[in-house]
């Protein structure tokens, strides 16, 4: 579990370019909230409509692995692979030093966003998801339940492509602590229905690679927070490279900060949103060839979490 001094350290990144602000958006009537118990499906087989070239390259486990919980039912967090001990070291170790890292996406509608959607503000990005399959880069999106619900034909689209798993982003990506970019806040015994609630817009929008990780809005989150969600079944999901897609407009300058942080296991948080993350598709076609380059595999969250 990631100490308090180094979730500040998390947090601080964010602010200078990942999450900025709260209120992005992602990739790609009210749902009913879902039943307490959670069951998130398992990864289904790449639908016809929506082929994805690279799923043989990193097909996605059976049943998902996650962390146990933490002290009192805590939700647990991972934020990355850890390292092994080199060609000395056990098996264990050797597959945690192999040059994999995990590309993951927030789709991050907030659920008062609808009327700049009507509006015409675009709070999805296909092309982006276009190239991650043109590449063949297996990837984590990280979806709020609002977002499928504007979007259900792209979620159904990354849902049942096996190239993709869906990980639960809330419903509404208000956010889990106080002072958190300015978003308004999830009151405690809200939180875990919130995240229902998301898994049961998936649901509803067709989306089958559903994978039990959870990522906090805007990354906030404290111990009463993982205290609250410990009944959703959740590990929680952070990441040890921050892009700074987030409003960026030089693609030049995400790339070279990804590359430069990469390391042998690194989690990458990255967007996938037209109007808040305008050239993250231009950064991936600069960050992908040049980490293959270097020898690095990419792969889901879920693979990432098995070494």
């Amino acid at each position: 579990m990631i100490t308090t001094a180094r979730k500040r350290k998390t947090t601080a990144l964010t602010v200078a370019g990942a999450l900025l602000g709260g209120a992005l958006a992602g990739c790609g009537g009210t749902a009913a909230p879902a039943p307490t118990a959670l069951a998130p499906t398992s990864p289904a087989p790449t639908s016809p409509s929506a082929p994805a070239p690279g799923a043989a390259t990193s097909a996605a486990p059976k049943k998902p692995p996650t962390m146990a919980a933490g002290p009192a039912g805590r939700t647990p967090v991972f934020e990355r692979r850890p390292t092994g001990g080199g060609a000395a070291g056990s098996a264990a170790e050797k597959a945690a030093a192999e040059k994999v890292v995990a590309l993951t996406f927030d789709a991050d509608m907030t659920a008062d966003q609808g009327p700049r959607a009507k509006a015409g503000e675009r709070f999805d990005n296909p092309e982006l998801i276009a190239l991650l399959r043109r590449l063949r880069v297996p990837s984590t999106v990280f979806m709020t339940g609002r977002w499928a619900e504007e979007y259900p034909a792209q979620a159904k689209g990354i849902g049942t492509d096996g190239l993709f798993e869906v990980a639960n982003h809330s419903y509404s990506h208000y956010a889990f602590t106080a002072d958190c970019y300015g978003l308004p806040v999830v009151a405690k015994d809200a939180m875990t229905r919130d995240v229902e609630r998301a898994f049961s817009a998936f649901r509803q929008a067709g989306v089958r690679n559903v994978v039990p990780y959870f990522r906090f809005p805007g990354g906030c989150y404290d111990d009463a927070a993982l205290r609250a969600l410990g009944p959703a079944n959740v590990t929680a999901v952070q990441w040890d490279v921050v892009s700074g897609d987030a409003f960026a407009t030089d693609a030049g300058a995400v790339a070279e900060q990804v590359l430069d942080g990469v390391r042998p296991g690194s989690l990458v948080v990255m967007h996938c949103t037209r109007s808040a993350a305008p050239v993250t598709a231009e950064a991936i076609s600069r960050i992908v060839p040049e980490l293959r380059k270097r020898g690095y595999r990419f792969v889901k969250v879920s693979e990432l979490m098995e070494g």
